[in-house]
């Protein structure tokens, strides 16, 4: 059984991804509220914004925490066409909870479905990155730990998207970021947490790139792109006519479907 340090590099790793999946979460939520303020085109092009922000912001939280993750005996690599895909991932199934919330009639059934599809992106970004690991081994994984993951993810992630629809001002969309970022950043170690990895040593060459040639140039890349669109979201204009109509339908829907 080959021990795992989570934390080699400190508590560098573990704050600047939770950093940036809070980023990633403020943009695509607050994205997702501009969406519903909008019609045609602008309301599609909000919410290919806000799958894009939420998608590469938990995918950046993955592996900027995954630069603190080592196996004592083996070195790790990663296989590149597997870890591109995992962002691909994480950004198709988030774009399918996000439209479902930003198309839905019922805003109850949007939030539900938006928080399923969400929670669902960050849980299967996760472990296609975990498939990207080649090391000296195999690994393994405790059900009912992944199980757990991934109903946080879910959990947290309609808790967000609840947030953001009811959301009237900058206190509770910073709070929306934050249960969101804690969502990916609780599935990630707790799904590390149900990784088990049985060494097999060997002096071979490991196929794939190391965390430093290609995973530290790629984060920089979409953390730079989040911090950028932030900056665009933040100086656009903003529409408040919406925000009003949609907390109180969404409040009335709650009090239809609890009476």
């Amino acid at each position: 059984m080959g021990h795992m340090d989570h934390f080699s590099a400190g508590w560098v790793t573990p704050v600047l991804s939770y950093a940036m999946a809070c980023v990633g979460s403020a943009l695509g939520l607050r994205c997702t509220v501009r969406a519903l303020e909008a019609d045609g085109a602008s309301k599609r092009n909000w919410l290919l914004l806000a799958s894009l922000a939420i998608g590469s912001g938990i995918w950046t939280m993955h592996f900027i925490a995954m630069l603190g993750f080592s196996v004592d005996g083996t070195p790790i690599r990663f296989d590149v066409p597997l870890t591109v895909l995992s962002l691909l991932m994480a950004v198709g199934v988030v774009a399918a909870g996000v439209f479902t919330a930003g198309y839905g009639r019922s805003r109850v059934t949007s939030v539900v479905l938006g928080g399923l599809g969400a929670g669902l992106g960050v849980a299967a970004m996760h472990y296609t990155g975990m498939a990207a690991l080649n090391l000296h081994g195999r690994i393994g994984y405790d059900p009912t730990l992944v199980i757990a993951s991934v109903a946080i993810a879910v959990v947290a992630a309609t808790a967000a998207l609840t947030l953001t629809l009811i959301v009237r001002g900058s206190v509770l969309a910073a709070v929306a970021a934050l249960v969101m970022g804690l969502a990916v950043s609780s599935m990630h170690y707790t799904a590390m947490w149900a990784v088990s990895i049985n060494l097999a040593p060997s002096s071979a060459a490991l196929p794939g790139a190391t965390a430093t040639e290609f995973i530290f140039p790629l984060a920089v890349v979409l953390g730079s792109f989040l911090f950028l669109t932030s900056a665009y979201v933040a100086l656009s204009p903003t529409g408040k006519r919406h925000e009003a109509a949609v907390a109180a339908e969404l409040l009335r829907e709650v009090e239809l479907t609890t009476a």
